[in-house]
């Protein structure tokens, strides 16, 4: 086998992992993409392994191939559709460390690499650079940059999205960016004796990890949860862009593409996210999302005006409307309420009825959510709408239904600025005829402010069980 042909089947990896990207952006190619993709990697690790030249250590390779992939296998399949943000970052911070780890094999024999670079060349029959030795360093100390923030970072989001309660009270720092910009510096400045010191790059190497790490605690501790979607895609984008400067180390090549699409894609999304909530992409890569401003008075806003409904009555307002809204949100995945919804999609529809999905952009808890888990019950694709498109013709909609949202049908977003969530896009429901909102109570949703939704003049709220509220609707709607 020659080099040549490596570089073909690593171009033919590549090829296919581009082409499973593109399959992944509609609902219908998805599953023939993450097919295709997957196909690529597994190429792409034959390749490496078996057609590569040079010494494999088996006894390393051979475990931690089978203890990995029977890990990913047990978490694939147990893991409930409620949780599966945590597991984006679960699996985000394992990209991260494992490009730690691999940078760091690469830095024990640096020392080597610099002192021999040029008789290894001669070997190679090519021409001594001297700068490849510091390009190597350069991205070695890139890679356990990045990949450290991203590892503390995502072991930092995972607790918050898995409501641990060493997260409900204020995380945050005195001088948060200030400390932020410290360790930045610290962390380039230990980076660069990497390359600078090499006979201490061990050291060096070992420090810029425990600063990275201490980085990546303080970027993502502020941040409230109600930017976690932002935070995931965020942290996205570093696990690609440290696999990308793994493969420099290692001068992988399917591995520089592949990490450098998953990088840019992730910042691609996070710059989307960020418009979805008003937020600066700046402030996000710092580490300094503003959520500042005055929290109004829960008993002010509602003031006596909430009116409760029930599941008789919301049945006949379904059957004299024409076209209906569905505003999912976290408080349907939360209830398993999405096989309820679909019967109530199906039993409207055979009436003749117009009904549509307004999904918002950051609805749930990561990007996507919410399509992942009406995709799950066959609801078409064609009756999900995005914010701006229901926006447009939400005034025609005769009934609202929000199921589990809150702070993304909120008005005071479009209404009062003194919101901390003032300026962000939202789905403008209260402009329906009528809105119902299906909720356990009148609690605050991420944002931790109270909603004037729930008490508009056109709003009736179903207090209940998410699932158990969708399921006595369809009972009531089918006896009529």
């Amino acid at each position: 086998m020659t080099i040549a042909w490596d570089i073909l089947l690593y171009l033919l990896c590549a090829v296919g992992f581009i082409v499973g990207i593109k399959g992944l952006t509609h609902p219908r190619s998805a599953v023939r993409g993450n097919l295709s993709s997957a196909s690529a990697m597994l190429l792409a690790i034959v390749v490496t392994l078996f057609v590569i030249r040079g010494g494999h250590n088996w006894f390393v390779i051979v475990p931690g191939i089978l203890i990995g992939g029977a890990a990913g296998a047990v978490m694939a399949t147990r893991v409930q559709m409620t949780a599966m943000p945590q597991m984006v970052a679960a699996f985000n911070g394992f990209g991260g460390v494992a490009s730690v780890f691999v940078a760091g094999a690469a830095v024990i024999g640096l020392d080597a690499v610099y002192s021999g670079a040029a008789e290894a060349a001669a070997d190679f029959g090519v021409e001594f650079d001297p700068a490849l030795p510091w390009i190597q360093g350069i991205a070695i100390a890139l890679t356990g940059l990045i990949g450290g923030v991203t590892f503390s970072g995502s072991g930092i989001a995972y607790g918050k999205l898995d409501e641990w309660k060493i997260f409900w009270k204020d995380t945050s720092l005195p001088a948060n960016q200030l400390i932020n910009a410290g360790l930045l510096v610290a962390a380039l400045v230990v980076g660069s004796l990497v390359t600078l010191v090499p006979s201490l790059a061990v050291v060096w190497y070992a420090l810029l990890v425990v600063i990275a790490l201490a980085l990546g605690l303080t970027l993502v501790l502020p941040i409230g949860g109600a930017d976690m979607p932002v935070v995931i895609a965020l942290l996205n984008s570093y696990s690609g862009l440290a696999a990308a400067k793994s493969g420099f180390v290692i001068g992988n090549t399917v591995l520089i593409v592949s990490g450098s699409l998953v990088g840019a894609s992730g910042l691609i999304l996070t710059a989307i996210m960020c418009r979805a909530m008003n937020r600066s992409l700046t402030n996000v890569l710092f580490g300094k999302i503003d959520a500042s401003g005055a929290k109004a008075d829960a008993d002010e806003v509602y003031g006596g005006r909430v009116k409760s409904t029930s599941a008789e009555e919301v049945a006949m307002l379904l059957d004299d409307a024409d076209r209906v809204v569905i505003v999912p949100g976290y408080g349907m995945a939360v209830s398993q309420a999405q096989h309820a919804v679909r019967d109530l999609y199906k039993e409207l529809s055979d009436r003749g009825k117009t009904v549509e999905f307004a999904v918002h952009p950051v609805a749930g808890r990561m990007p996507g959510h919410m399509n992942v888990l009406l995709a799950e019950v066959d609801i078409p694709y064609d009756r999900l709408l995005d914010d701006t498109q229901t926006n447009s013709t939400i005034e025609t909609a005769d009934v609202a239904i929000v199921l589990g949202a809150n702070d993304v049908v909120n008005p005071d977003a479009r209404e009062n600025p003194q919101s901390p969530i003032a300026g962000m896009p939202i789905i403008d429901v209260d402009k329906a005829r009528t809105v119902i909102v299906i909720k356990r109570s009148l609690s605050p949703g991420f944002a931790g402010i109270p909603n004037p939704l729930f008490a508009a003049d056109n709003t009736l709220m179903f207090f209940g069980d998410g699932k158990k509220a969708v399921v006595d609707m369809v009972a009531e709607v089918k006896d009529l």
